[in-house]
């Protein structure tokens, strides 16, 4: 069974500094990638970067620069370290795997962790 766990959230003043961590099952960190999403309150969830298996990662345009996702294989868990908060980054911040299947792919997400941007 696929778990992922996030933490980290809290609330922060602009131009402040979180990491978040998403604690991961060995087989999610099987998967051929893991990222982050986020969903402010009334807009869709959105991309905001991956990294693969292989250790490549790619950014939404909004967070290029102040964002940067990494993982720790030996600890199963995957980091999301964000600077230079802005109020438009409030958002429940999303922990998500995938793996490639025959005919489907199998997507996992995590319960999420809050993070508001306030002064």
């Amino acid at each position: 069974q696929v778990q992922l766990v996030e933490s980290g959230g809290g609330l922060v003043q602009p131009g402040g500094s979180l990491r978040l961590s998403c604690a991961a099952s060995r087989s999610a960190f099987s998967m051929n990638y893991m990222g982050w999403y986020r969903q402010a309150p009334g807009k869709q969830r959105e991309f905001v970067a991956i990294i693969t298996s292989g250790g490549g990662t790619n950014y939404a345009d909004s967070v290029k620069g102040r964002f940067t996702i990494s993982r720790d294989n030996a600890k199963n868990t995957l980091y999301l370290q964000i600077n230079s908060l802005k109020p438009e980054d409030t958002a429940v911040y999303y922990c998500k795997a995938e793996r490639y299947g025959v005919g489907r792919d199998y997507v996992y997400w995590g319960q999420g962790t809050q993070v508001t941007v306030s002064s």
